[in-house]
């Protein structure tokens, strides 16, 4: 029997990619995505589609809100930067940084892992094109998985619990290469941190920006419709 696996579920590349080395490496996928005060449900459209194209066993949508004290332009009214020189290397986190947010839903992803009494949780972080969060560091997900082997009756009692990050050390053009390889088709993912009414990407904030250059070097088509500039 495949092994059940908790998988936090966007609705960008990262996650989806995820999702699909969780089921080619036998586990059992339990999806979960966070309606959680963001500026707009598309990427939560994105997560549904995708957790219909691998055929969850379940896809939990959580619901909290952040928004209740902001600290992002994801979660306020504040814009989102554009035109950013994602490549600078520069140590300054961009306001699209959602205030402990990694930390927030893997603590829900832990909670559901002991009710399902399963051990693996996967999430997408990635520390190379990325836009600077601390919370996609490996020594956030090492310290993390240390604390969650030390509060749970499951870690406890013997029973450890793994973060899986397959993608932490993999550049996006590698990561939708895997992705490809694996047969996901990221026409039903969303990257976009500010998209228009009718869910075109922006194309010119951070996330877009890596996602396009991802497309690029990885020479794969880019099926993402972009809003059309005059």
């Amino acid at each position: 029997m495949n092994k059940k696996a908790v998988v936090l579920l966007s609705g960008g590349i990262d996650s989806a990619t995820c999702c699909a080395l969780a089921k080619r490496n036998g586990f059992e996928p339990y999806a979960m995505s966070f309606s959680y005060g963001q500026r707009h449900s598309v990427e939560l459209n994105a997560a549904r589609r995708i957790a219909s194209f691998f055929g969850v066993t379940s896809h939990s949508i959580v619901e909290i809100n952040l928004r209740a004290f902001g600290g992002s332009s994801l979660t306020s009214d504040e814009s989102v930067p554009k035109h950013r020189d994602v490549d600078t290397g520069t140590p300054e986190i961009p306001n699209t940084y959602v205030p402990a947010r990694n930390t927030i839903f893997l603590s829900f992803a832990l909670g559901w892992a002991e009710v399902l009494e399963c051990r693996d949780i996967f999430i997408g972080v990635n520390a190379v094109d990325y836009s600077g969060y601390p919370d996609c560091r490996p020594e956030f997900i090492a310290a993390y998985q240390k604390m969650a082997n030390l509060a749970t009756k499951a870690g406890v009692g013997g029973h450890s619990l793994t973060i899986h990050t397959p993608l932490l050390s993999l550049t996006k053009a590698q990561i939708i290469r895997l992705g490809t390889e694996c047969g996901v088709d990221y026409g039903l993912t969303h990257s976009c941190y500010d998209p228009a009414d009718d869910g075109s990407a922006c194309g010119a904030c951070d996330s877009c920006i890596i996602r396009k250059k991802g497309f690029a070097d990885a020479g794969i088509p880019d099926p993402t419709r972009y809003v059309q500039l005059s």
